[in-house]
C-alpha cells in the first residue's frame, strides 16, 4: 500500500482509542494509589499550587530550575484543593497530552509507513505501559513526547513542502515549528537541543532552495526569533529572580548541586565523565522501557536498521530527529550530573528510568520500517504467509503490553520502590500537621517533603517556607517569634536554624522512618498572632 500523509478521518479512531486507553490507565492508577508515587510529581503539583496559594503568590513561585510550562498548565487543575491533594490535578493535562502524542505519532508514522503498519506502530507505542502510567501523573514526559513527535512531523512536512515549493505550507510549518520550539524549550532542557536541531534542519533545507527562501523570509525570521526567545527568556527569568542567568545549571537546586549533595564523598555514579558507560546505561534503559524481557535488544537493532534503510534510500531523512535524545542523555549522564540506575545494570537500583521513554518514538517507528520492508520481501514469494504478518505483529504488540504490565513496567516499579520510605514519612508528618490548631503559621522547609502538606489539604499560604524569601529568612533568625509551630527535618535549613536558636521552642515529638531523615515538631512558647 502507498505511503501518504494521514487523512483527517484516519485520526478519529486513533483519538478515540487513545481516550479509552488513557481512561482505563487513570482508573487503575487512581484506584491503586499510583498517582503520587514520584516525588517529582508531588513537587510539580506543589509548584503549580504555590503560584496561586502561598505567602507570595505569582510567577516568582515558578522557581529557577524546572522549566515553567508544565507548572503553568497545571495551575487551573490544582486550584481545586481536592485535585491537588489526590494528584488528579496532574492527571488531566497528561491525559490530554497522551492523546495528542498518539495522534502526532500516527501522523508521523503515516509519512513513513503504509496505513496498516502506521496503525500497528501506533498501537505498539500507545500500549506501552510506562507511557500509560506516566499519562496518569503530573510528570512532564507525556507533554514533552507530544511536543517532540509533533515537532518532528512539522519538520518533515515543512521540508517536503520546501522541496515541492508549496509556499503557503512552508510559511505555516515554519511558524508552527517556532511555536513548538518555544513550548519544548519551556518544558524540558532536552527541548533546547530539540529547538536547535529543528532550526538547523529547516535552515539547511531552505538554503538549498533559495527561491523558496526568498518568499518565506518573514516566516523564517519568526521561527528564528521564537527559537532564540525561549532560552533567552528563561535565562532572563533566572537573572531577575536569582541574580544568575545560569542558576538552573549551577545554583543550589541544579542537577550538579543535587549530585554533590547525594553522592558519597569521593565517589561518582557509573557513567560520570564516561560517555561509553553513559551510552550503555541510556540505551539499555530505553530498551527496557520499550519492550518486555530482553526483546528490547531486538527492537533497538530493528530501529537502527530501519533508520539506515530510510537514510540510504533518501526517504524521510528528517525523521532522524527522533534520535535526538540519545546524544543529549549520553552527554547529560556523562557531564551533566544526571545519573540513571536500572536493576539490569550495576548498582541494580532505580533512578531516572523514565528518561529512556524519549527514545520510544524512534525505537517503535523505525522498527516498523523493517517490518514493512520484510512484508514487501515475502509478499511476492509467500503471499499466504504475508497475510498473517499483520495480525501476528498486532498480537505481539498486545503481548508486549501484557507482559510488561504483568511484571510491573520499569517506570512504575521505580516509583513504587522509591516511595516506600518517603510516603510513610510524609504521612506521619501530615498527621502531626492535622493535629495542630488550624490557621496558625507553621514554619517548614517544603522543597523536600511538600507531600506532607499536600496530604493534609492545608493551604500553602499558612506555611512560612522558602517560597517567600523575606518571611522565611526572618523566621530562620527567630523561629519561635514568627511561627506557632516548627517542623524541622534533619539537615534542612529549618533544622539548622533551630540548632542555632532553640530558645522558646518546646519539642513535641520526633518522627523517624527507615531511609528518611528524622523530623522534629516544635511548638513556640512565645508566638503571638499579629494584630490586625
Amino acid at each position: 500500500m502507498a505511503i501518504k500523509p494521514a487523512k483527517r478521518e484516519e485520526m478519529f479512531p486513533i483519538a478515540l482509542a487513545s481516550m479509552i486507553l488513557a481512561f482505563l490507565a487513570v482508573l487503575i492508577s487512581a484506584s491503586r494509589g499510583y498517582l503520587l508515587l514520584y516525588g517529582d510529581a508531588v513537587a510539580h503539583l506543589a509548584i503549580a499550587r504555590r503560584i496561586i496559594d502561598s505567602v507570595n503568590p505569582g510567577l516568582p513561585q515558578i522557581g529557577s530550575v524546572w522549566l515553567p510550562l508544565p507548572h503553568l498548565l497545571l495551575v487551573p487543575f490544582v486550584s481545586k484543593i481536592q485535585w491537588w491533594q489526590t494528584g488528579t490535578g496532574g492527571t488531566w493535562p497528561s491525559f490530554a497530552f497522551y492523546i495528542l502524542g498518539n495522534l502526532g505519532f500516527y501522523r508521523l508514522a503515516r509519512r513513513m509507513l503504509p496505513v496498516h503498519w502506521a496503525f500497528g506502530a501506533t498501537l505498539f507505542y500507545a500500549l506501552n505501559p510506562n507511557l500509560l502510567y506516566l499519562a496518569t501523573t503530573a510528570m512532564t514526559e507525556p507533554l514533552f513526547l507530544a511536543i517532540f513527535v509533533w515537532s518532528t512531523v512539522v519538520v518533515m512536512e515543512c521540508i517536503d513542502a520546501i522541496r515541492d515549493e508549496q509556499i503557503g505550507v512552508v510559511k505555516g510549518r515554519l511558524i508552527a515549528a517556532g511555536i513548538l520550539s518555544v513550548l519544548s524549550v519551556y518544558t524540558r532542557y532536552d527541548g533546547w537541543v530539540l529547538a536547535a536541531c529543528v532550526w538547523l534542519m529547516l535552515t539547511i533545507s531552505l538554503v538549498k532552495n533559495k527561491r523558496v527562501f526568498e518568499r518565506v523570509r518573514v516566516a523564517f525570521i519568526i521561527l528564528t526569533v521564537l527559537t532564540v526567545l525561549g532560552p533567552v527568556g528563561w535565562m532572563a527569568h533566572n537573572w531577575r529572580y536569582t541574580g544568575d542567568p545560569l542558576d538552573f545549571m549551577r545554583g543550589p537546586y541544579s542537577a550538579a548541586a543535587i549530585e554533590r549533595k547525594t553522592a558519597p564523598p569521593g565517589q561518582h555514579y557509573r557513567g560520570w565523565h564516561n560517555p561509553a558507560w553513559a551510552l550503555l546505561f541510556y540505551t539499555r534503559t530505553a530498551q527496557v522501557d520499550a519492550a518486555a524481557w530482553e526483546t528490547g535488544f531486538l527492537l533497538m537493532a530493528a530501529a537502527i536498521a530501519g533508520t539506515w534503510m530510510l537514510w540510504k534510500r533518501g526517504l524521510a531523512r528528517a525523521s532522524v530527529l527522533l534520535w535526538m535524545p540519545l546524544p543529549f542523555y549520553v552527554y547529560s549522564v556523562s557531564f551533566g550530573s544526571v545519573p540513571i540506575f536500572i536493576p539490569q545494570l550495576y548498582p541494580h537500583s532505580y533512578y531516572n528510568a523514565r528518561y529512556g521513554m524519549e527514545l520510544l518514538p524512534a525505537l517503535v517507528v523505525f522498527a516498523f520500517v523493517v517490518v514493512a520492508w520484510f512484508e514487501n520481501r515475502i509478499i511476492r514469494t509467500r503471499p499466504v504467509q504475508a497475510v498473517f504478518l499483520q495480525p501476528a505483529v498486532m498480537v505481539l504488540a498486545i503481548a508486549n503490553c501484557v507482559a510488561m504490565t504483568w511484571f510491573t513496567p520499569l517506570v512504575l516499579k521505580e516509583g513504587i520502590v522509591n516511595s516506600r520510605t518517603r510516603v510513610p514519612f510524609e504521612t506521619s508528618i501530615a498527621r502531626e500537621l492535622l493535629a495542630m490548631p488550624q490557621g496558625l503559621p507553621v514554619m517548614m522547609y517544603t522543597s523536600d517533603h511538600v507531600g506532607a502538606i499536600q496530604q493534609t489539604g492545608i493551604p500553602l499560604k499558612q506555611f512560612i517556607s522558602e517560597s517567600d524569601y523575606d518571611s522565611f529568612h526572618r523566621a530562620l533568625a527567630e523561629p519561635a517569634k514568627y511561627a506557632a509551630y516548627v517542623v524541622a527535618i534533619d539537615k534542612d535549613p529549618v533544622s539548622d536554624a533551630v540548632k542555632k536558636n532553640s530558645s522558646n521552642l518546646k519539642e513535641l515529638t520526633v518522627l523517624c522512618t527507615t531511609g528518611q531523615p528524622c523530623a522534629r515538631i516544635y511548638e513556640s512558647e512565645i508566638y503571638q498572632p499579629a494584630k490586625k
